[in-house]
């Protein structure tokens, strides 16, 4: 299998890159890891005459927090680095958890955590956790920036809220309250290697009797066109005290809002079975660790 026929450019400063996007416009893609986007092009879904690779620009590159603002993420920073980082993994452990479940090492070390989102594929990793965190993305060109809430950036399967000319730069993480918990779980047809058939993530916060729920931000993959806010789970929870009678209508709360289809991964009802087992799991375990804050 073999790509189209196209010409590789190499900017090494984020103006340079500004200018071959908007000057080549949807003739061109931008390429950084490049293990979601060359798949796509030897399967004939996209066949783009250029590709701008923005990975030699150190701007879009790289992880910094700063306590009680929070955190930057390049877009071009490499997935294993989000894995092995010690600030993400204290401060944002449900995002640690995901990217260390993405692929095989080897990809690990290739591909990027704006690709991850950029190919929105409803199964994705890295994006149900960062909503789930609050994640917003910048969004950059020559007339400037723009930013966005994570959950609005991605519209559907394959599908982005990028206008021509931008390029994702990073993502701005908030900083995490300090009685906050977050954590990640997913599903697959085995335990390594596997696209997700389900996964889903929580932010969860306890008031200071460490019973009641003070918030919760719980995010669904997989089941919908793209990341998929709960509504009703927070509905449920916040102001209650937490248990398993509580627990369960959480659940089936979740199963009423996915809308999981059937393809080569799973059945529609194998996944509609599995967000209520995921969501007693995830809920019971970010309830346990709220305790321990």
């Amino acid at each position: 299998m073999y790509t189209n026929n196209f010409e590789y450019l190499d900017p090494k400063t984020p103006g340079e890159a500004f200018e071959m996007a908007s000057r080549l416009g949807s003739k061109a893609r931008i390429i950084a890891g490049g293990t979601d986007l060359i798949v796509l092009m030897k399967d004939k879904i996209i066949s783009p005459e250029y590709l701008i690779d923005i990975n030699d620009i150190e701007e879009f590159k790289g992880i910094n927090y700063e306590p009680g603002k929070g955190m930057v993420i390049g877009a071009t920073t490499k997935i294993a680095e989000v894995e092995y980082s010690e600030i993400v993994i204290e401060k944002y452990p449900a995002l640690a958890h995901a990217a260390g479940e993405l692929g095989s090492p080897q990809v690990r070390y290739m591909s990027t955590i704006g690709g991850n989102t950029c190919n929105a594929s409803p199964s994705g990793e890295t994006p149900t956790p960062l909503v789930a965190l609050g994640a917003k993305v910048v969004l950059s060109s020559a007339a400037g920036d723009r930013e966005v809430p994570l959950e609005n950036f991605i519209t559907g399967v394959r599908s982005i809220d990028l206008k021509e000319g931008e390029i994702l730069a990073k993502f701005v993480l908030p900083e995490p309250s300090p009685k906050s918990v977050s954590r990640y779980a997913y599903m697959g047809a085995r335990d390594a290697m596997e696209i997700d058939c389900v996964n889903m993530a929580v932010n969860f916060e306890l008031e200071d009797d460490k019973q009641t729920v003070k918030n919760v931000k719980f995010v669904m993959g997989s089941v919908f066109v793209r990341p998929l806010v709960s509504k009703a789970v927070p509905a449920l929870l916040i102001g209650q005290k937490f248990s398993d009678e509580l627990v369960e209508k959480a659940a089936e709360a979740a199963q009423g809002e996915a809308r999981p289809i059937t393809d080569v991964r799973a059945s529609e009802e194998y996944r509609h079975e599995i967000v209520g087992v995921l969501a007693r799991r995830l809920l019971k375990e970010a309830f346990a660790a709220a305790r321990e804050v």
